[in-house]
């Protein structure tokens, strides 16, 4: 078994342990999140994967924090100190999206913050718009990116940046010809500390494609 479908499995097995921990129906949770109860049964078997937006759907319908379903168990609840260096450049792709990320620093369950790199593919775009509590800061370090906010679309180009109340409808795509690479900060608030954003909903899978 690879690591995708590992991933794909160990997903599948925590939305089942907490549909049924909660006592809930499949057609319950099918309902309450927009997809089909024959999808959501393979989803829970390890059969299929989900799309980020259908991700984002079955975290909110079963009350998951996102380190619940997708945080490595051995992650610390908090980080204390954590440097990154240059030379651990290798990026993570965000499965069926075409993304690529590293994380910078922040990221553990209790932390507030998280700062990390991502990489804007060409060729996709990410559809959904998410909303959540929180913060969040883009800066552009290279490329163009669309920004979506609600009913706004602001354009930026590389040194430009945007800062939002993570609660308004949003979402991103790059607006250029080649691949933009972005510096990322959320921020969550202390009584929602996990942020449903499009990027953080992945399985990942390990790239020597450097930036």
């Amino acid at each position: 078994m690879d690591r995708i479908a590992r991933a794909t499995e160990e997903i599948g097995r925590r939305l089942r342990n907490a549909r049924n921990g909660s006592g809930r129906t499949l057609a319950d949770v099918a309902a309450k999140s927009g997809v089909s109860e024959g999808f959501l049964s393979k989803l829970e078997r390890g059969q299929v994967a989900a799309s980020i937006a259908n991700l984002i759907q079955l975290a909110d319908a079963l009350g998951l924090g996102l380190h619940e379903l997708f945080a490595d168990p051995n992650t610390p609840a908090k980080t204390r100190v954590a440097v990154h260096r240059a030379e651990h450049d290798e990026l993570e792709e965000i499965e069926a999206t075409g993304y690529r990320w590293r994380p910078l620093g922040g990221g553990a369950p209790l932390d507030r913050m998280e700062v990390f790199h991502l990489v804007f593919p060409r060729e996709k775009g990410m559809e959904a718009m998410v909303s959540h509590p929180g913060q969040e800061h883009c800066y552009v370090l290279s490329g163009e990116v669309l920004f979506f906010v609600g009913d706004e679309q602001v354009r930026l180009k590389a040194g430009d940046g945007i800062f939002i109340d993570s609660q308004q409808p949003h979402r991103a795509e790059n607006a250029g010809r080649g691949k933009a690479h972005v510096l990322m900060t959320v921020a969550k608030p202390a009584e929602a500390p996990d942020a449903r954003d499009w990027w953080h909903l992945s399985l990942k899978t390990p790239t020597t494609e450097t930036a």
